[in-house]
């Protein structure tokens, strides 16, 4: 059986979305792209920083409520659903629970090939590039660098912190069958 869905799983700033990018590049089939901020940005604003919702606390601590988790929900069984359709998926994630992250993932993608990749990436590093980005809550990269992993089983992991994302692209992409 053919690899149909790539789990990029790493802090903020860790380089997830360009070595998805990369992938895409280096892969032979097209492959589809979605990462976690796509959901969150197709969120209405209002609903960022509810209670129920998400809420992006000071220090970079990210707090996710029961309303968002539903909706996650939804939105992980549509990246399954397309993959049994046929189409292959590159997951851009950043697992806030660890393994039971992970086991919510494997629960929706069970019957399909998936490689499980860690991207690593030392704090300070990805802190550094919290603050080049601008984009993100300042604290971020710090509290997910390690915590994202914490009991996740990966069939392969990369480290960003000095590797290029086409270096760690190419080696993921050695593991695609």
């Amino acid at each position: 059986m053919t690899t149909q869905v790539i789990v990029l799983n790493g802090g903020s700033s860790s380089g997830k979305s360009g070595i998805a990018r990369c992938l895409q590049a280096v892969l032979p089939d097209p492959w589809l792209a979605f990462g976690v901020d796509t959901l969150i940005d197709a969120m209405p604003a209002s609903l960022r920083n509810a209670d129920a919702w998400i809420e992006f606390a000071p220090g970079g601590e990210v707090v996710v409520g029961p309303e968002f988790r539903a909706l996650e929900a939804a939105w992980i069984e549509g990246i399954a659903a397309m993959a049994r359709a046929g189409a292959r998926v590159v997951v851009d994630e950043v697992f806030l629970g660890g393994a039971q992250s992970q086991q919510r993932w494997q629960q929706a993608l069970g019957g399909l090939r998936v490689l499980w990749v860690g991207v690593r990436c030392e704090s300070a590093v990805a802190a550094g590039r919290e603050v080049a980005r601008g984009d993100r809550d300042i604290g971020m990269a710090v509290s997910q660098a390690d915590m994202v992993h914490t009991g996740v089983l990966y069939d392969v992991e990369v480290d960003t912190t000095h590797t290029e994302s086409m270096e760690c692209a190419r080696a993921i992409a050695a593991r695609v069958e």
